[in-house]
């Protein structure tokens, strides 16, 4: 598992799992989403974003999270293995509003200085949770689609269907790599 891309729905816990296995295995983790959204929200235009994910797919290792289907054929010929995190809605709606939540009391910092404010989060039609509440069915049968209609066929895919497999799995890889 050299290049290893972790993909899913919105509020899922990609970028959770992804460090989480970056750790264990010990490669560099590359978050989609932090080359994606440049400071303030903005969309990074796509040619620089197709340079920017194709230059971290050139590393030899990495663990990578996000579902741009901007950079696809970048990061998915380069990857190695997927781990779709396959997870019910209820887990992911509960998680939307659980991050999100705490997200706008903390004011953490994500990506390029980016904070959740709650107008944002929870008044608006760019709203992560209300978009995690209407992607969630297409996302999952279009994962279903692309990993079962053989264009990958050089990928291992490890289908993840809930947290406690999640804590399997970087478990096992972190025994394998004695971390």
């Amino acid at each position: 598992m050299e290049r290893v891309l972790v993909v899913g729905t919105s509020c899922s816990g990609k970028t959770t799992l992804a460090r989480q296995l970056a750790r264990a295995l010990g490669a560099p983790h590359v978050e989609l989403d932090g080359i994606h959204w440049m400071s303030g929200w903005r969309e990074r235009p796509v040619d620089e974003v197709r340079r920017m994910a194709a230059e971290a797919a050139a590393a030899e290792r990495w663990v990578m999270d996000g579902n741009y289907s901007a950079v696809r054929d970048i990061v998915w010929g380069r990857a190695t293995a997927v781990v779709w995190l396959n997870y019910p809605f209820r887990v992911v709606l509960w998680r939307a509003l659980s991050r999100t939540t705490r997200r706008v009391i903390t004011q953490e910092e994500l990506f390029s200085g980016n904070r959740e404010g709650f107008r944002q989060s929870f008044l608006s039609r760019d709203s992560i949770i209300l978009w995690a509440i209407t992607s969630h069915r297409r996302v999952r049968r279009e994962y279903r689609r692309i990993l079962d209609g053989g264009d990958y066929p050089h990928l291992r895919v490890i289908e993840l269907r809930g947290p406690s497999e999640a804590e399997g799995l970087v478990s096992a890889l972190g025994e394998i790599a004695g971390r």
